[in-house]
């Protein structure tokens, strides 16, 4: 089974820009979009063979996700109740027979971290979903995260210490979701890889130069690690200034 999960940053524009041809390429199971940036209507993706589910942000050109997927799910959920969350279009959870898919684009802290109390309760909020959906069958979460874990997830750990994405709050958070049964399926089979990042800044040549940060993630069940047979990391893809990242296991 083939999992891939792109912030394509704008889906109109990355249509523009490969990534129909990347999609048919994939041929993935399931293929997840973080920050779609439409409303309904705004686009007709022919995706032969696919059942799409779409959640889209109330405020134009803002945030939104989207799973693409070969096998229509037992049910679909929009959100975890919190209102502003589904107003901006974050989360999407199907069901299958044997685990939970939840694709999600966590909110950034901004640069003057005025959102980080909000982006806080949000990993408080998603920790107690995933666990509540764990309890019942494994999940499998993806995504932009908007938090490089530890120093090796990006290129310049020193300097960044006190700006969004790198603060020891959202790092902590993200312990606190792997210390409660869950993995980091890249980081499980590749420990001390380094260089390996998911998102660069648009400044000149800092994606040619791999000054990046890796901050979109395939996390899992802890039960499910016996199953995965890869985790990869396609950062010669372009399209957004993040690249996909893909997860494949062997299920029976």
């Amino acid at each position: 089974m083939k999992l891939v999960s792109w912030n394509v940053n704008g889906i109109r524009a990355c249509t523009g820009k490969g990534f129909i041809e990347y999609f048919n390429e994939m041929d993935a199971d399931i293929f997840c979009i973080q920050e779609s940036k439409l409303q309904e209507g705004q686009i007709n993706l022919e995706l032969a063979g696919y059942h799409q589910y779409w959640n889209y942000a109330q405020r134009k050109g803002y945030s939104g996700t989207a799973i693409f997927t070969k096998e229509k799910p037992l049910s679909v959920r929009y959100g975890v109740g919190a209102a502003e969350e589904e107003e901006e279009g974050r989360i999407i959870t199907l069901e299958y027979d044997k685990f939970y898919m939840v694709t999600v684009y966590t909110p950034n802290s901004q640069r003057d971290l005025a959102r980080m109390p909000y982006r806080l309760e949000w990993e408080d909020q998603i920790r107690d979903y995933l666990k509540e959906l764990d309890a019942h069958k494994p999940v499998i979460l993806c995504g932009d995260l908007n938090v490089a874990h530890n120093e090796i997830d990006l290129k310049n750990p020193k300097s960044n210490r006190k700006n969004s994405g790198f603060t020891m709050e959202e790092r902590g958070k993200m312990t606190e979701l792997l210390d409660s049964g869950f993995i980091d399926t890249f980081r499980h089979l590749y420990p001390d890889k380094e260089g390996a990042y998911t998102w660069w800044s648009y400044m000149n040549k800092v994606r040619e130069r791999n000054i990046g940060w890796r901050i979109d993630y395939f996390i899992a069940s802890e039960r499910l690690a016996e199953f995965i047979k890869d985790a990869q990391i396609h950062s010669h893809v372009l399209g957004s200034d993040h690249c996909p990242v893909i997860l494949e296991l062997e299920m029976d």
